[in-house]
């Protein structure tokens, strides 16, 4: 894995983090600022809400900024809102400094997701992305149990000042290892919006709101799932948050290249599947073992997902990517008040704890069906993630020259009059499709 890669990775995994620890330590948060826990859990919604509302201000405010430099101020502002955090005196405070944290989670997942694609040849861009994205699935692997374990110990506030070491090493690798990459002559806020108002990005935004809220549907209620009706003790339940995030991170590890050589199809067997997995795991939830077996596809189908919505945002947004990917992190988190709603309504119908599988299932289904109707309005449309015109002749300055064997040429034969006129025709229009090419003109997917 490139430096650059790593750096984004350790990004993400202070991102997932810090967004996820807060759930594990609602009951010390609350005794430690004097409110009940239900209200502590509005820190959730508030950190939620700064992604939402974060992801597009924060991409528009830094649409002329080159990449490398809006990384390191998005990264300064997810320092200070977990520093603040730490030290807010009172819940008020701390319900502003989780909103603060939030907002620059969608912009820094948005703009990196857009760098590492860049970082990598075109045809191993969707792997460049998953492997940022591994640091959030590993974050629910190690980073939110340690987080927890840390809160538990020495206290909450020690949990959001560890977050925050870990933003300023990220920060520091951002610093040293990411290449600068400048912003094209088309860059700028108007571009971006341009670029979000197209119809393929609407719908591929909605996917992931309506997909993604499947599996948000069950794991926002997984706990008490597992506790109600598959009899796993509370003691336990860390433990299998943990294999949960195991699959996620297989998920990811699997997205990258399925994605690269298929995008669609991978999204739609994604969706297909994890519909399936919420169906089965409705019947298996009652038993231990099989229980667990299939959480862990669920993690991997879910996060299998989140490539392919990511590459196909970003394609479609054509030469203005940037705000486009950050929005995808806003859909999630819509996903996930979504997902958790909807689930809630159904166990407080009284269809009983399992009803968020069912539930989680048919949101699924609803995301393939959307997702395959995008792809029928899509035919013929352009599939690629294009630069703009400067940042390609920038990527040709600096690419390293590279020599290649001169094959023997035999002397040519005067050509007939007819064949140099073809000839011609060729080089003329072979000079057209260079010039659309600098111009940024995508290809066909």
């Amino acid at each position: 894995m490139p430096l650059a890669l790593l750096a984004l990775a350790v990004v993400a995994f202070g991102i997932g983090t810090t967004e996820f620890a807060t759930m594990g330590l609602l009951p010390e948060i609350a005794d430690g600022v004097g409110v009940s826990v239900p209200r502590a859990g509005n820190l959730v919604s508030a950190y939620a809400l700064g992604v939402v509302v974060g992801a597009p201000v924060l991409t528009g405010i830094g649409a002329r900024i080159p990449h490398k430099r809006l990384l390191l101020l998005l990264s300064g502002v997810f320092v200070v809102g977990n520093v603040a955090s730490a030290f807010a005196p009172n819940f008020s405070l701390l319900f502003a400094a989780r909103f603060l944290a939030g907002l620059p989670h969608g912009a820094l997942f948005g703009v990196g997701a857009v760098v590492a694609s860049r970082l990598v040849a075109p045809d191993r861009a969707s792997r460049a992305v998953s492997r940022m994205f591994l640091g959030l699935t590993v974050a629910n692997i190690v980073g939110v149990p340690a987080g927890t374990a840390l809160g538990q110990h020495l206290g909450w506030r020690s949990a959001y000042i560890a977050v925050g070491v870990l933003g300023l090493l990220a920060l520091a690798m951002l610093a040293a290892f990411v290449p600068h990459q400048p912003r094209g002559r088309q860059s700028g806020i108007r571009h971006e919006l341009r670029a979000m108002g197209n119809r393929h990005v609407g719908i591929g935004v909605l996917t992931a709101i309506v997909g993604f809220g499947g599996f948000f549907a069950v794991y926002s209620y997984l706990v008490p799932i597992l506790t109600h009706v598959t009899g796993i003790s509370n003691s336990s339940t860390t433990l299998v948050l943990s294999l949960y995030g195991v699959g996620m991170t297989i998920g990811t590890l699997v997205a990258g290249p399925l994605t690269d050589r298929a995008l669609r199809p991978t999204l739609y067997a994604g969706l297909g599947s994890l519909a399936l997995a919420l169906v089965a795991f409705y019947f298996t939830v009652h038993s231990t073992v099989p229980a667990l077996v299939t959480l862990v596809f669920i993690g991997a189908l879910g996060a299998l997902v989140t490539t392919p919505v990511q590459m196909l945002l970003m394609a479609k947004a054509k030469n203005a990517p940037t705000m486009a990917a950050a929005s995808n992190h806003s859909a999630f988190n819509l996903a996930n008040a979504g997902g958790a709603w909807l689930g809630g309504l159904a166990i407080s119908a009284g269809w009983g704890w399992t009803s968020p599988a069912l539930v989680g299932a048919v949101m699924a289904a609803a995301g393939l069906a959307l997702a395959v109707a995008g792809g029928l309005m899509d035919r013929g449309a352009p599939s690629e993630v294009v630069a703009s015109a400067a940042d390609g002749q920038e990527a040709a300055l600096n690419a390293p020259a590279t020599k290649t064997a001169a094959a023997p040429v035999a002397p040519a034969a005067p050509a007939p009059a007819s064949a140099s006129a073809s000839a011609s025709a060729s080089a003329s229009a072979s000079a057209s499709a260079s010039a659309s090419a600098s111009e940024g003109t995508p290809p066909r997917g």
